[in-house]
């Protein structure tokens, strides 16, 4: 048990910041998605 606590405490912290990465980076990718789609039907309608 009292290799369990800080075992817990080393992976923890990397597991939590990279779910708060991947879903910071989520929101910005779904705008990026809208822009090159906006930017495709602008190309697309000017031909």
């Amino acid at each position: 048990m009292e290799d369990l606590l800080p075992q817990i405490a080393n992976v923890g912290f990397p597991v939590v910041l990279s779910m708060y990465l991947l879903v910071r980076i989520e929101g910005k990718l779904e705008v990026l998605s809208t822009a090159i789609n906006d930017l495709a039907k602008a190309i697309l309608g000017s031909q």
